[in-house]
């Protein structure tokens, strides 16, 4: 059927005398929804400094408001411009559904996220055994923690599984203990060996009086005895401490003369007749 340009101009004069204010209305309803959610997202943002929110949560938390509150400015300006919100948000759900069955892992990952940053088992610069890797903790992701460990390796490790298994974290405690393992040759003086250790450990300014060291026999091995050498630090100090025992042990039993056996067997030659 062919319109003539008077009904073409009746058609578009009707339409815009209908749309055009809803359109007017919704655009700068649009316009000043976001300036009102930027000024409310910012104002969200300073009360988290005010409060001392950890500074890994706020960037997250700062997007879900964003995100929450631009979701709401859609359905109000859809609304003006009369879409059916019904079907809408029906539609909306039948497709939050599917993603979410799609992407369980990844949603699994971001809830275990969102429990690491409001629970705060680990932050950045802990050191964490976790998931059989070791290392300092570089970054807080909503969906994975990366960690950088010993030798400088990068490790992304997922939320989820992050946030239900079993972790150690070295970095909670401010001090740590000192477990040096050291053998004595069969016939020394334990006694003496002790004393030894005592003054080795009063020498390192590092090592804390309270808890005081220890020194115990762990083990009759079948080719010395071993010593259990245990010392107190900080943190910070535990490495450094571990690696200087080890070697001022070794050299102070040979300027004592405490003998450090190393693995040795008897054989016996029988001369049959």
């Amino acid at each position: 059927m062919n319109l003539n340009i008077d009904q073409i101009f009746t058609y578009f004069t009707q339409t815009t005398m209908e749309y055009g204010p809803k359109l007017i209305g919704a655009i700068i309803v649009w316009i000043i929804g976001k300036v009102i959610i930027k000024k409310l997202t910012n104002l969200f943002g300073r009360m988290m400094d005010k409060s001392g929110t950890d500074a890994s949560l706020k960037p997250f938390l700062k997007s879900i408001i964003n995100i929450i509150l631009t979701v709401l400015l859609v359905i109000s300006v859809l609304s003006m411009l009369g879409v059916a919100m019904t079907s809408f948000i029906a539609i909306l759900g039948a497709a939050g559904l599917a993603v979410g069955m799609a992407l369980s892992g990844t949603l699994q990952n971001f809830a275990g996220g969102v429990m690491i940053l409001l629970f705060k088992p680990f932050k950045v610069g802990d050191l964490l055994d976790a998931q059989s890797h070791k290392g300092t903790v570089k970054e807080i992701q909503i969906f994975n923690t990366i960690l950088t460990d010993l030798d400088n390796k990068t490790i992304i490790l997922p939320n989820g599984s992050l946030s239900t298994n079993s972790m150690v974290n070295y970095s909670t405690e401010p001090t740590r203990r000192v477990d040096i393992s050291v053998g004595i040759a069969y016939g020394e003086n334990v006694e003496n060996a002790r004393k030894v250790l005592i003054e080795l450990a009063k020498t390192d300014k590092r090592v804390l009086t309270n808890p005081a060291p220890f020194i115990g026999v762990t083990e009759l091995a079948d080719s010395s005895v071993n010593l259990t050498f245990r010392l107190w630090v900080e943190s910070a100090d535990y490495w450094g401490v571990f690696f200087d025992m080890n070697e001022k042990t070794y050299e102070t039993f040979n300027k004592s003369g405490v003998q450090i056996p190393f693995p040795q067997m008897d054989v016996h030659i029988q001369k049959e007749a």
